[in-house]
């Protein structure tokens, strides 16, 4: 009979994490070692982030990967690809490393974490209260998925091709897609526009 893995507390995650040369996510006693990605997922998360803080106002600050949010409604510590936060700053503790808030959370999609990132994490991320836009950015095509919350519903929006234009008003920022994707080493041509808007309940 196999072993159940013994559950592993906030507390001493947070201890093993903070002594840690990698990053790892932690939800409801385990935790998960983060996968390396690709060049192009590095490429992305880094000019992504860049953008959005060369445009959010004073109010706010867009991090990348290095920084830590913790979903109180839920427990979930991870390491959103990219994240704005806006408004005062709360922590989860005295070391300040563990944001509590993010008003957008962006993910670059990859083989292996797509299903997660579309299905039980953005659960998970819907729970935090001051999430307004989720952003799913692929990395094999120059297309971007952004959900917007309306009241007790999701609106997806989708954009794709090299002369979309991405739209996030809820940080007043706009991103060129052929500026974000301008240093993607792409295996084929890109596709055409096509944008697409829907309703989730």
């Amino acid at each position: 009979m196999r072993t159940p893995e013994p559950y592993i507390t906030p507390e001493e995650y947070l201890r093993r994490e903070r002594a840690a040369e990698t990053r790892s996510e932690y939800y409801r006693g385990r935790i998960y070692a983060m996968s390396g990605g690709s060049p192009n997922h590095a490429r992305l998360v880094l000019d992504l982030g860049a953008a959005l803080n060369a445009q959010v106002g004073r109010d706010c600050e867009a991090f990348i990967t290095i920084l830590r949010l913790k979903v109180l409604a839920n427990g979930l510590y991870t390491y959103p690809d990219v994240f704005v936060q806006c408004g005062p700053a709360r922590y989860d503790d005295e070391r300040r490393d563990t944001l509590l808030d993010a008003t957008l959370i962006a993910e670059v999609l990859s083989p292996s974490t797509a299903a997660y990132d579309r299905g039980e994490k953005f659960a998970l991320y819907r729970e935090l209260e001051s999430l307004r836009t989720y952003v799913l950015v692929s990395q094999d095509h120059p297309r971007v998925e952004v959900f917007e919350r309306d009241g007790e519903r999701w609106i997806l929006h989708e954009v794709s091709g090299l002369d979309a234009t991405l739209d996030l008003p809820t940080i007043g920022a706009s991103i060129a897609l052929r500026e974000l994707y301008a240093r993607v080493e792409w295996p084929e041509n890109p596709p055409l526009r096509v944008v697409r808007e829907e309703a989730l309940v």
